[in-house]
């Protein structure tokens, strides 16, 4: 038989299950995080923005951004189940489903993709005077792949092989990062460079501004060659005038950065999630004129807060995405037409 203080327990416990549950009352919040990279990256504080306008439209889900150690480190959190999402570059994240690299004989098969974000350009930057004008005029030349072991480097010779060449048909390789790249050719000791980034990238910038150099342009045939062998890489144009002297638009590849998830992750929430980052919707709270005040996407509000923000598109969404899409994102962009 309960006594007195047993039965108000059991009240007060019955009572809070009800407000719980009750619609649009005290309903249990569920957190969702996303990991993102270091603080002085990009990932950082794009994930953080894009964290806080999800939270303010997905009614019921807090969404957190954590900062994390980059695309090798976060696949494994998606691993190991420690995160629900994670921001990572799509070439590695390519090589985790799949168990190459340094992923071989451990695969992440449990990642899942939601976006493409935006493009990590490779630009093939060239001295004018070193009269460089395609990929086989680079026999011979003083060429910087990019630093040794770098991300850059693997750009680098993925490129030339499909172009049936290799390192051993440059007249001298180094090795050096961007101001490298950009300090060698300025002093006239390099005669092209490639460099992987977001554009307008400062080192190239740097460059242009001393001395005249030329983007090379991949064409079509060779740009298909690279992405049926490396199924990470997307088309992009460089927009004329994104540096000083550059007249015309260049065509090139380039990675991805992704927003990827845990396959375990319910369809129904990836699909609100994927929404709410591509379409304007509601405050969860705020109110005007007695109605859900509106709000801007999460890529919109992201286009607003970041300069790499502009690039975040549902027309690219789905370039470079070489993983399986996680089936809430999936059924968003079959709705949307991206997907047939």
């Amino acid at each position: 038989m309960l006594t007195g203080k047993k039965r108000l327990l059991v009240l007060v416990l019955a009572v809070a299950g009800m407000l719980m549950t009750a619609p649009g009352c005290f309903a249990a919040k569920r957190f969702f995080a996303i990991a993102t990279g270091g603080t002085g990256g990009t990932y950082y504080p794009l994930g953080g923005v894009l964290a806080q306008a999800l939270t303010t439209k997905v009614k019921d889900v807090i969404i957190t951004a954590q900062s994390g150690n980059a695309s090798t480190a976060n696949l494994n959190l998606i691993r190991s189940s420690s995160i629900e999402s994670a921001f990572v570059q799509n070439n590695t994240a390519y090589q985790a489903y799949y168990g190459t690299d340094q992923f071989e004989n451990n695969p992440v098969k449990n990642v899942r993709g939601i976006a493409s974000l935006y493009p990590e350009v490779i630009q093939i930057v060239t001295r004018k005077a070193a009269g460089i004008n395609s990929i086989s005029d680079l026999k011979g030349k003083s060429v910087i792949p990019g630093d040794r072991g770098s991300g850059t480097a693997v750009d680098a010779e993925n490129i030339i092989t499909a172009a049936g060449m290799s390192f051993k048909d440059f007249g001298g390789v180094d090795w050096l990062s961007f101001s490298g790249i950009s300090q060698r050719m300025q002093d006239n000791q390099a005669d092209a460079g490639f460099i992987t980034a977001g554009i307008p990238t400062s080192s190239v910038m740097e460059l242009v501004s001393s001395t005249p150099i030329t983007i090379l342009s991949l064409d079509d045939t060779l740009i298909a060659k690279i992405i049926k062998a490396h199924p990470f890489y997307a088309k992009v144009v460089i927009p004329a005038e994104t540096y000083a002297n550059q007249m015309m638009p260049v065509t090139t590849i380039a990675v991805m950065a992704q927003w990827v998830c845990a396959a375990e992750i319910d369809e129904e929430l990836i699909y609100t999630l994927t929404k709410e980052l591509w379409e304007p919707g509601f405050h969860v709270l705020r109110m005007q004129d007695n109605k859900p005040a509106p709000a801007p996407s999460g890529a919109d509000i992201m286009a607003q807060a970041h300069a790499k923000g502009k690039d975040v598109t549902l027309a690219t969404a789905l370039n470079g995405m070489a993983i399986p899409l996680h089936p809430g994102a999936e059924r968003y962009y079959r709705e949307k037409g991206l997907i047939k």
